[in-house]
């Protein structure tokens, strides 16, 4: 698996932006593969089977409903497939005779991004673009040449729709070319200064190295190389240590991004939907499940219900705390919460500050129980880093008194918040 290093204790000043912070406190993401390979059932990536725009022809295609979908699960942000590495274009690109303006939808005059940004905006949505720089053909063995193309769809994609909020450029099939990136990721800026990039060029945010959707325990936000994609175990070195926050990806089905008939079976438990969400928002790093919209245009029904109730679980767990950071008594060492009565907990929440950083490397949580006539405390669980958010669940235990302790930091850290939990 690709792996990610991070820097040792300099790192500790590096800081977010505004932005990073921001795409931070999104959390949770649905990602869209949707374009020709929708309607070509079993074919894979890379494997050079020919595919005609005449069969691409959604004829129900509803953005909103695939935002409606995405607000019930808990999303804040969407991710749509622009161009995948077939190189079909979801936009009448100027650029190639292989998209949307060859297909029979709407005659010839449909545009998925449009109607997806738009839907985007009206729900309130963050909205990101994935673009393949690889894709298919002779045209991206030629290196200047494809320059040229890359920097004509992407001045397209970010010229002609308004404020796009992340462009997601996918790794595979790059792992051998050059591109001029110093001139691709100039023009992005021009075009869209406040943009978050994914993982390749002038990256804002990483990869987390796997598309199972897990982090690791120990998840640093600062690091000085990034894993490129899952072709390869090699990784990316930075010009320099930065602040690059990971996500993870992964698949509502077993096997295929894009939709297929042959899977239905394989859509997610909610209980497992919950366990990747605690080992990725759970662990600082953000949670990007993918649906495919099947070849209506519309998120299948099995798909779509796992998210409502996903996101109808995760309300109720985490809407109503029993107590936040200001009921407690912020200590040197950490934190600390005295109820009125015993209560009983069973989820605790952590977030730091981020804002002058990541600092704390190492925490326990305590509790004085509730009958311990001997008094003292005993630690329940002992984390790492704590970053964005760590999400600690227990077995449900009664407590007179609750501790958060920093035991480890690799500078002055300030918690945000605290929640205390009973879910059960």
């Amino acid at each position: 698996m690709p792996t990610v290093s991070s820097p040792t204790r300099p790192a500790a000043a590096i800081r977010p932006t505004p932005r990073q912070l921001e795409y931070q406190d999104w959390e949770c993401g649905l990602f869209l593969h949707f374009g020709i390979r929708t309607f070509y059932e079993g074919h894979r990536d890379w494997d050079g089977k020919p595919m005609s725009p005449q069969a691409f022809n959604p004829q129900h295609l509803d953005c909103d409903q695939w935002a409606t979908v995405a607000k019930a699960g808990g999303m804040r942000y969407l991710v749509l497939v622009a161009k995948h590495h077939d190189g079909f274009a979801n936009w009448p690109t100027a650029s190639s005779q292989f998209g949307v303006a060859q297909a029979p939808w709407r005659d010839g005059r449909g545009d998925v991004v449009r109607e997806f940004v738009n839907a985007c905006r009206r729900h309130g949505l963050a909205l990101g673009l994935y673009y393949s720089p690889a894709e298919h053909g002779p045209r991206f063995h030629d290196a200047r040449a494809y320059d040229e193309h890359f920097l004509n769809q992407i001045g397209e994609l970010l010229g002609h729709y308004g404020p796009i909020d992340m462009l997601w450029f996918d790794g595979c099939g790059s792992e051998n070319h050059s591109y001029d990136w110093p001139r691709i990721i100039g023009r992005i800026r021009e075009l869209q200064p406040h943009i978050l990039l994914f993982n390749m060029g002038d990256p804002d945010y990483r990869w987390v190295g796997n598309e199972a959707g897990l982090a690791d325990l120990t998840n640093h936000n600062v690091v000085d190389c990034v894993p490129l994609s899952v072709r390869t175990t090699g990784t990316v070195a930075q010009p320099e240590p930065r602040w690059l926050p990971a996500e993870c990806d992964f698949m509502m089905r077993d096997r295929n991004w894009f939709y297929s008939d042959q899977d239905a079976h394989t859509v997610k438990s909610l209980q497992e939907l919950l366990g990747i969400y605690y080992y990725s928002v759970g662990r600082g790093a953000n949670f990007l499940v993918n649906i495919g919209p099947d070849r209506r245009g519309l998120l299948p029904e099995p798909d779509a219900t796992r998210l409502a109730e996903f996101g109808s679980e995760l309300r109720r767990r985490f809407e109503r705390p029993l107590a936040r950071l200001e009921d407690g008594t912020i200590t040197a060492a950490g934190w600390e919460f005295a109820p009125a009565a015993p209560l009983l907990l069973d989820h605790v929440v952590i977030q730091e500050d981020q804002a002058a950083g990541q600092h704390i490397e190492r925490f326990a949580l305590r509790i004085e129980p509730y009958l311990g006539h001997q008094g003292g405390w005993i630690t329940l669980y002992e984390g790492r880093t704590v970053g964005h958010k760590a999400i600690i669940p227990l077995t449900p235990m009664r407590a007179r008194r609750v501790r958060v302790e920093v035991i480890e930091s690799s500078g002055p850290w300030q918690l945000r918040d605290i929640r205390l939990y009973q879910t059960v």
